[in-house]
């Protein structure tokens, strides 16, 4: 990126939020700290006026740039950033996520509607089956309770005791993972922290009351704390180097952490774990071409799930 396309971005990212560090600025484009506020110093000599807080970062003082015209990469990127959302959001943030495409469609040039509109059938997402929702409009409400700090009522069916319980809750985060969204939030019942599937949640509804995020985790925070907190065992495999091409996605699902090659037909992989018992499943179906070397408990753990799938088939052939 030029200078000149650098302090146009650097405007543009300053009108993105309230305000915004020289550091987050200096990561996104690559650049050192003293490249920043040299540039800060050109736009101020340009006649934009920036406001600055010590320590704290940059602001802009009501001054607005007028729309920007994209890219044809910056829309295709939006148009497969579309693609996403509607497979892996509800139908509260589809709905308004498309109405925001259409208006940024509206102000493309004639040449890159027209590229778009050849590039939407030719991208696609997958998504992998789920559990039918109880709802599939909250994820909207959810994020506006977040901004505004609302206190939440939930109707939440519980899938391990099978039963629906009225919580009151502050909402700190929504969270993506194992092929749904999550709500974190403080549980005013159990009095701590709580995962909340979206998907069963069966009802939703304000309650009218704040609360202070100054006394709540963020986000990042509770995360930090779940995985310190959590027990993770290390599992060391070798996987013949026949079947390695077959597992670079797949491997990351069950904590993948290294690999190096053994000698002759081996590579070594290292995983940490929360579910011994889970990652030997996944293992057993490479058969010959995988060995455990750690711990004892996975090479236990195997032999008695080889010992389920003989019993299972032998049992089938007699019974036939």
């Amino acid at each position: 990126m030029n200078r000149i396309d650098r302090l146009t971005a650097i405007l543009i990212h300053l009108q993105t939020k309230r305000v915004v560090k020289a550091q987050e600025l200096a990561k996104r484009f690559g650049t050192s700290l003293r490249t920043i506020y040299r540039d800060i110093r050109s736009l101020e000599e340009a006649g934009v006026p920036i406001g600055a807080e010590a320590g704290i970062g940059y602001f802009l003082e009501d001054y607005h740039l007028p729309p920007v015209m994209l890219t044809r990469e910056e829309a295709s990127a939006l148009l497969f950033g579309a693609k996403v959302i509607e497979k892996f959001a509800d139908e509260s943030i589809r709905t308004e996520f498309e109405s925001a495409l259409y208006k940024i469609k509206s102000v493309l040039k004639r040449k890159d509607q027209e590229h778009l509109e050849d590039l939407e059938p030719r991208v696609q997402v997958a998504k992998r089956p789920t559990t039918p929702p109880f709802s599939d409009a909250l994820l909207v409400d959810i994020q506006r309770a977040i901004g505004q700090q609302q206190v939440l009522q939930l109707d939440y069916r519980s899938a391990y005791k099978d039963e629906t319980t009225d919580r009151e809750v502050e909402p700190v985060g929504l969270y993506h993972y194992g092929a749904g969204w999550h709500l974190i939030a403080f549980c005013r019942l159990r009095q701590d922290y709580r995962d909340f599937r979206v998907d069963r949640i069966r009802q939703l509804n304000h309650t009218g009351h704040t609360y202070s995020s100054q006394n709540r985790l963020t986000l990042t925070a509770y995360l930090e704390k779940i995985q310190q907190t959590q027990h993770l065992e290390e599992v060391v495999v070798r996987f013949d180097k026949q079947v390695v091409r077959h597992i670079q996605e797949m491997k990351y699902h069950y904590g993948y952490v290294s690999e190096e090659e053994d000698a002759g037909r081996w590579v070594r992989m290292k995983f940490m774990t929360q579910c011994v018992r889970e990652v030997g499943r996944w293992l057993l179906m490479f058969g010959q071409w995988v060995e455990v070397e750690s711990p004892d408990v996975l090479h236990e753990t195997m032999k008695e799930l080889a010992q389920e799938v003989q019993a299972h088939y032998l049992s089938e052939r007699v019974n036939s």
